[in-house]
């Protein structure tokens, strides 16, 4: 099969979409993100590439603190929305009912079936954005969305971004378990 040069390196990567959210101002913030990544097993550890002129980064430099929530498919408008909207020009504050775990200054979205309160644990200039690593200092399901003692992606229902094609996409069907499919191959 011959290989061509795409002229984007943004090749339809699949990138999960959360709605990162702050306090910034006395009111929590959120917004839509995409660049987001487990970056360390213990302690569990998570990275968040944001915009260097986004609302929501203000409040996590201020108050060290931030959450991560997966969103459902039925949440694609107001996520998409969320993504539309600085919090510099609309207070997103009442577009969510809030909860609190450990941390103060790290809203979380009852709505959305996953959640994880964040410490900052280090942050990385870049030319246009900021990496921000974060210590996940409690994480949090809805019930109806676990199997056994861990979330089941199939109940939760998250969705993805690829680009350029700016679209969302549903996740599908498990394609094997992961270190076991691997354990007969042979070359």
């Amino acid at each position: 099969m011959d290989k061509i040069e795409v002229k984007s390196n943004f090749v339809g990567y699949p990138m999960p979409i959360v709605l990162v959210g702050a306090m910034v101002d006395g009111r929590p913030n959120f917004m839509t993100a995409a660049w987001v990544t487990h970056v360390n097993y213990a302690p569990p550890m998570i990275a968040v590439a944001l915009g260097n002129s986004h609302h929501t980064l203000k409040g996590i430099t201020e108050h060290g603190q931030f959450s991560i929530n997966i969103p459902g498919r039925d949440m694609v408008e107001i996520v998409d929305y969320c993504g539309l909207v600085s919090g510099n020009e609309v207070d997103k504050s009442d577009l969510f009912e809030t909860f609190r775990g450990k941390l103060e200054f790290a809203p979380m979205i009852v709505r959305c079936p996953v959640s994880m309160e964040c410490s900052v644990a280090e942050t990385v200039p870049l030319k246009a954005d900021t990496l921000v690593i974060g210590e996940i200092a409690g994480a949090y399901a809805d019930e109806s969305c676990m199997t056994g003692d861990a979330p089941d992606l199939g109940k939760v229902k998250p969705f993805v971004l690829t680009m350029p094609d700016n679209n969302y996409w549903l996740l599908g069907e498990s394609a094997g378990r992961a270190w076991q499919a691997g354990k007969d191959y042979r070359r």
